[in-house]
């Protein structure tokens, strides 16, 4: 296994998703098994009555106000959300002392979405620049985020489908660990759009029902919306009460097997699994839990449950899929899926794989269903795949 080289701590994290906004409420409806996936409502889209969705139940006023932005010219509702999860997850810390380089890197797929439907809405009766062509660039919320929050260090936005924010992650970790910074701001962001929420019912991946990964006959996912991120840090800079865990590890693996689907065989999720494990300096059998990507897709799941049984044998540790509860939320979901990671540690939880009822037949494995707490939980595993066999896994550990 691979040879650590220091360590790199979370000190901080926030979220906003369709179970409601903060860290505490989220761990209120994990626990109880609380879906927040549901009708359409805010969206106008024609599949409003004919698919469900992780919506976040506030208009962009709302969510305005709950980020303390008052000048709202141009901004997405992807910002907005991302700035209501990075204000939790800065609370309390300093991002300008000019003895520790700071940066914020970021996540996303869909950013500018919900603000060019805007603008292409009245394009025929006026085609003048205005404020939301503007917001068109795919860093456009990441250098909103810094703007209003005042980071003034690094500053990155990744876009590699759903594992974005996961990559930002490790890269923000990378970064930390070469040298290049001391304490960066890392997550994603994306909000609910008509082009992304088409753009999968036109690929046939999207269940009319609630998803269920890993079922036998599971049709595909259910798209949300959500940010969050997490602050991470080096030995140097991190204080020690506010330490909320370590990342230990982290992988990825670029397998290019198609524009929209992974390696059917399992090898690329399998990969990046064990680039994880190798950087970890942990042995599969010490990993306690999986926040596993389990979208609820045929090729998605199927993939990644070849992989786990190629890492861990037919005697896996317990896993599960939390998009359930939240819908997927494209780019950012790799950073709400960590913020979840964190709470297991932190809490001994395994959060159950709702909706789960027939095993699949090409595996022998299949995910946790319970809610059992009193567990002892030091290492989970958090898997992020995505488009173009793009995939990430970070195991966080018990500081």
């Amino acid at each position: 296994m691979g040879e650590k080289h220091g360590h790199i701590f979370v000190t901080g994290m926030g979220i906003i998703s369709s179970l409601g906004t903060g860290v505490p409420e989220q761990l209120e409806k994990l626990r109880a098994g609380e879906t927040g996936i549901g009708p359409i409502r805010n969206l106008e889209t024609r599949l409003a009555g004919k698919l469900m969705a992780g919506e976040i139940p506030f208009t962009d006023k709302k969510l305005a106000r709950l980020a303390r932005v008052t000048d709202t010219k141009g901004i997405s509702r992807g910002a907005l959300l991302g700035i209501i999860a990075a204000r939790e997850a800065m609370k309390d810390t300093n991002f300008n002392d000019p003895q520790i380089r700071t940066g914020i890197i970021s996540g996303t797929t869909a950013e500018a979405m919900t603000n060019i439907e805007r603008y292409l809405k009245d394009f025929l009766s006026n085609d003048s620049k205005n404020e939301y062509i503007e917001s068109q660039d795919w860093g456009f919320s990441t250098e909103v985020i810094a703007r209003e929050l005042g980071i003034h260090g690094y500053m990155s936005t990744i876009n590699t489908a759903c594992s974005s924010a996961a990559n930002a992650i490790m890269t923000g970790a990378r970064m930390i660990k070469h040298g290049l910074l001391d304490r960066v701001l890392v997550g994603g962001t994306d909000a609910l759009s008509k082009v992304m929420l088409n753009g999968f019912h036109a690929l046939m991946i999207v269940d009319p029902e609630s998803c269920k990964p890993f079922d036998r006959n599971r049709q595909g996912l259910n798209i949300g919306e959500g940010a969050a991120y997490l602050v991470i840090e080096s030995e140097r800079t991190a204080r020690k009460d506010k330490i909320l865990c370590e990342l230990s590890g982290y992988g990825n693996s670029n397998e290019a097997y198609h524009l929209t689907a992974l390696s059917p065989d399992g090898d690329g999720t399998a990969m990046a699994m064990n680039n994880a494990l190798e950087e970890s300096g942990l042995h599969p059998g010490e990993i306690d839990y999986i926040n596993a990507h389990g979208t609820g897709s045929l090729n998605s799941d199927l993939s990644e449950a070849l992989g786990l049984e190629k890492i861990f044998g037919k005697n896996a540790p317990l896993f599960s899929s939390t998009k359930p509860f939240t819908g997927h939320t494209l780019g950012s979901v790799g950073a709400l899926e960590a913020v979840f990671s964190v709470l297991a540690l932190q809490n001994n939880l395994v959060f159950p794989n709702l909706n789960f009822r027939q095993p699949m037949e090409e595996v022998s494995i299949q995910p946790y269903t319970g809610n059992t707490s009193g567990l002892t939980v030091n290492h989970v595993m958090s898997n992020s795949f995505g488009f173009g066999g793009n995939n990430t896994s970070l195991i966080f550990s018990k500081a």
